[in-house]
């Protein structure tokens, strides 16, 4: 695997509100992409959805974003996957970038499950050779059977989300950007998905991983970041930084699963 890396300087993501008269539609807004709201140099009301955010990652390591809803970890995926680019400062990724997120991106409603297998892959760096040889393993782990052979667009969501994690998890990524928040799946299918997940987190060079289960971050994350309002409160241990999270309980609690998962 060649070598990979993510660097951030003080990389920051706004984003401008042209119509931004009403207080109540500023409220709306900052509701849903979190972050606080500011001006930028043309006097234009902006959501400064992250803030002077700095990392420095390299192969090995596996990164928790941890914080709550709006805090800003989704726009992060988001900032070191390419979809945003800085406002502010810089974003330099080296490496094959596989988002597990957005998951529906590069599919086409109007062809079939089989084709949307390969359109995928290609999306996501691959080759219609690789992606052919994996259609079987991909079909299977999908169970989406006869479908398969069906427009996209007759798919429930769940059936949409179980096809796009069957093609995402089936390459082999130099980064990883994961955000455990795909849903639409039933339980027991995503059971199955951590299994596979958790393999395509071994095969990576560097995972980023949005979660709000203490017991998956334990499970694939050594180090993590607590986002707020779109910055970097805190930065360290997985337990450590769940710890001043949510507390001391949250912090032993993780120091006992780390301590078993090592010691396993």
């Amino acid at each position: 695997m060649a070598q990979v890396s993510i660097d951030t300087h003080n990389a920051c993501v706004d984003f401008p509100i042209f119509d931004a008269k009403s207080r109540s539609m500023k409220k709306a807004f900052l509701g849903a992409a979190g972050g606080m709201i500011g001006r930028n140099a043309s006097n234009t009301v902006v959501v400064e959805a992250l803030r002077n955010i700095n990392l420095h990652l390299r192969e090995g390591d596996r990164v928790g974003l941890v914080g709550h809803n709006g805090a800003g970890k989704s726009t992060l995926l988001r900032l070191l996957s390419g979809i945003y680019e800085p406002t502010r400062g810089s974003a330099i990724v080296r490496g094959r970038v596989a988002p597990v997120f957005d998951l529906g991106v590069g599919m086409d409603p109007e062809i079939s499950g089989y084709e949307n297998i390969i359109i995928r892959g290609l999306f996501l760096g691959q080759t219609r050779k690789s992606m052919r040889r994996k259609i079987d393993d991909i079909a299977e782990f999908s169970e989406l059977g006869e479908y398969l052979n069906m427009p996209l667009r007759t798919y429930s969501t769940g059936m949409r989300v179980r096809l796009a994690l069957g093609v995402v998890t089936s390459i082999e990524p130099e980064i990883l950007l994961l955000d455990e928040g795909i849903g639409a799946v039933d339980a027991a299918f995503m059971a199955k998905a951590r299994v596979r997940l958790q393999e395509l987190v071994e095969r990576s060079g560097i995972l980023v991983f949005a979660s709000h289960s203490n017991d998956f971050l334990a499970q694939l994350c050594n180090t993590a970041l607590w986002v707020d309002h779109g910055e970097i409160r805190k930065a360290g241990l997985v337990a450590d930084v769940v710890e001043a999270y949510e507390g001391p309980e949250a912090g032993a609690h993780m120091r006992r699963l780390r301590a078993e998962i090592e010691g396993a």
